[in-house]
């Protein structure tokens, strides 16, 4: 029975000479084995070698546990307490499961019970690779360099996977819980595993320049919802967002360049962190009403096809007398009525969390009409590339409206607009 974690042995006796503990952790190897392989010793021992002490210290373990701390346990961390000699040993920074298998092991060495069905371990010294300074960044840059039968180390943090004509996402890397920014940009992915919503810590994800035609929709109700600060998508295949692209709140820097994008989420206001959006050279020819919300830092539409913005060509969606279950669900939205999958159909609950807002304020399920008109870029971009040669920072913006009258009253605000 091993376990790899940090280690701080503490000297409870110490304090009574007036003298303070002035050790820190270290990486360390613990092993539960016997001294020796002989069918009549019973006894074992707990050897902890770290990279300066190689060969290890012993401790008997036998009747010789005080108590264990364990409150800490899910977080990797758990205490020792010997009576001979008079030690704490603190460990930190373990695998959670792995912890708690070894402290089971340690309770039965301590009883004297069961030891035969223990996994033990020779208790010789350790290699020099087993103790040494947790890995916190790798980068392979080449396929003759990627890791086929060894695993990825497990303290990783970041992790650059690029030129290594990947096909598919290595399940190997979703299985690193420290795991702050992955990058696999240069590479042949066409499809992301739900899986990678898994990793709590990830802020950043680089999926530059592959094969992507789709983002799921999966991962938008992960864990990345409160963890995602950075995305780049550019120089993939994208036509579309998930609706539900939009959930995730955190991002604060998101590169859409050079993928096939017809349109922006519908609700990319949602998206209030966001500061820095590069979404050049696709096919946009109009943005989503939403995009008025935004507050950015850095905006970047240069390349798009964008449409002549004129508020007199429009799409009418409207039903005379409106459906009830339209009328039903704006009046859900307007008044602020609780819902959900427990209460109506899932695809409802779409219809109402993605809906339409008209100028007046008031919802748009189904029925509407939508035009589009013109903004200046700068209304929500400190700093805007030009969005085309002819040095133009203006692009037309979706507009929706929930009758007639709406309709009709924009208009007449905009006659009267030009006549001054």
């Amino acid at each position: 029975m091993k376990l790899q974690c940090d280690v701080e042995v503490v000297n409870r006796m110490l304090p009574t000479f007036g003298l303070k503990n002035k050790g820190k952790p270290s990486r360390a190897v613990l092993s539960i084995g016997k001294q020796d392989r002989s069918p009549q010793n019973h006894s074992l021992f707990l050897l902890i070698c770290t990279a300066k002490d190689r060969s290890g210290s012993k401790y008997k373990l036998k009747e010789n546990i005080e108590k264990f701390f364990t409150w800490f346990v899910e977080e990797g961390k758990a205490t020792v307490r010997l009576k001979e000699p008079a030690v704490d040993i603190c460990l930190s920074k373990a695998d959670t499961s792995s912890l708690k298998s070894f402290l089971s092991a340690a309770r039965l060495a301590h009883r004297g019970s069961d030891t035969d069905s223990l996994p033990l371990s020779s208790l010789g010294p350790a290699r020099a690779r087993d103790v040494e300074k947790p890995k916190k960044k790798l980068s392979v840059l080449s396929k003759k360099d990627y890791p086929l039968a060894s695993s990825f180390p497990f303290s990783l943090e970041q992790l650059q996977v690029s030129y290594c004509r990947l096909t598919r996402v290595d399940m190997r890397m979703l299985v690193l819980r420290s795991l702050r920014r992955l990058d696999l940009s240069n590479n042949h992915i066409r499809k992301l595993p739900a899986t990678i919503g898994d990793l709590h810590c990830l802020t950043e994800l680089i999926l530059h320049n592959n094969r992507l035609q789709g983002f799921p929709d999966a991962l938008c109700a992960s864990t990345l919802q409160t963890s995602l600060q950075h995305l780049d998508l550019s120089q993939n295949q994208l036509t579309v967002l998930p609706a539900r692209f939009c959930q995730l709140r955190h991002l604060v820097n998101l590169r859409l360049d050079a993928n096939q994008l017809l349109r922006l989420p519908f609700h990319i206001g949602r998206l209030s962190k966001l500061r820095f959006l590069s979404a050049a050279q696709n096919q946009l020819s109009v943005l989503p009403a939403g995009f008025r919300k935004l507050c950015l830092e850095n905006l970047d539409l240069f390349g798009n096809p964008f449409t002549q913005a004129n508020a007199l060509e429009h799409t009418i969606r409207l039903t005379f007398p409106l459906t009830l279950q339209e009328l039903t669900a704006r009046a859900v939205i307007d008044l602020r009525i609780p819902h959900g999958p427990h209460l109506v159909p899932f695809q409802l609950c779409d219809e109402l969390d993605f809906c339409k807002v008209c100028d007046c304020g008031h919802a748009c399920v189904n029925a509407f009409i939508q035009t589009a008109v013109g903004m200046n870029l700068h209304l929500v971009s400190h700093t805007v590339v030009l969005v085309d040669n002819m040095g133009g920072t203006e692009a037309p913006v979706q507009k929706h409206f929930c009758s007639l009258v709406c309709y009709c009253e924009f208009m007449d605000g905009c006659v009267q607009r030009d006549l001054r």
